[in-house]
């Protein structure tokens, strides 16, 4: 079974809630860690799709298009990296238009997949399904089935499903869990990949294809880099952050070596005609 791999492109800082106003302040590292994955995925003949932020888009244009004339999907992961449940509709909107425009027009071509930052899509901000689908979104991973103090739905769907609004209908794509102890257990991506022993991830992975579903894994450039710098930053912040990234790429090579990953654009081909 093919499964997917996504990979949501941002700096190492974009992830730990420092206002944008201070972004200017850090050493980006974004070309170099992307460059990583994309040698890794290079090496291993596998194609992912990226979940782009915008801002890295305007900032970074060349490796925008270095990612999709490699042959990598281009999704879009908002502009600002804010969490959605905090914007008003209008801003949403605003700031989807704006990441989806600054993709199209570096790699000319329709931006149809949309992961919000934080996985932000929760019971309080479902109107979001609808502006995705208006600004001609198929597709969005944003909903986890996850109990987690920035994000979740426990009692989401854990596997793709339909989801109806009233300018269309977004196929949703939730990152895979698997059922222990009656709760929804997190492994594929993340912290939770670099949490995990790599034989269990192997094996959830096997029972979520064993349920008949894809298994939908997600991780961030940031993840192979090492080398970035030390925050202080609060106790729960800096675990989740820093913990284990040196075991990031092993278990990358591992997962591309152990199961057949494609991009959204391929595995949803009928969906989105």
């Amino acid at each position: 079974m093919k499964n997917l791999l996504t990979i949501d492109l941002e700096d190492w800082f974009h992830g730990i809630e420092i206002p944008r106003s201070s972004w200017c302040r850090f050493e980006s590292r974004v070309e170099y860690s992307t460059q990583r994955v994309l040698d890794v995925l290079d090496e291993k003949k596998v194609k992912a799709t990226f979940f782009v932020l915008g801002h890295v888009a305007e900032t970074c244009p060349a490796l925008v298009k270095r990612v999709s004339e490699a042959g990598h999907e281009i999704g879009t992961h908002g502009y600002e990296h804010r969490f959605v449940y905090r914007l008003s509709r209008s801003e949403f909107a605003s700031d989807l238009v704006r990441s989806i425009g600054v993709l199209e027009d570096l790699t000319g071509i329709a931006v149809t997949g949309h992961r919000a930052p934080y996985f932000s899509i929760n019971k309080s901000a479902l109107w979001a399904l609808d502006i995705l689908a208006q600004h001609g979104i198929r597709y969005d991973s944003s909903i986890f089935p996850i109990r987690n103090y920035r994000y979740g739905m426990v009692n989401a769907p854990r596997h793709p499903h339909e989801i109806h609004t009233q300018h269309g209908v977004v196929l949703e794509l939730p990152v895979s869990t698997v059922r222990q102890f009656g709760s929804n257990l997190s492994f594929a991506g993340g912290f939770y990949l670099r949490f995990f022993p790599y034989w269990l991830i192997r094996r959830a992975i096997k029972r979520v294809n064993n349920e008949g579903y894809p298994a939908i894994v997600y991780l961030h450039p940031w993840e192979l880099d090492t080398e970035q710098p030390r925050l202080a930053l609060p106790a729960r912040i800096k675990l989740t952050h820093y913990h284990n990234l040196h075991s990031t790429e092993s278990k990358l090579r591992a997962l591309l070596d152990d199961f057949d990953f494609q991009p959204a654009s391929t595995m949803l081909s009928p969906h989105l005609q």
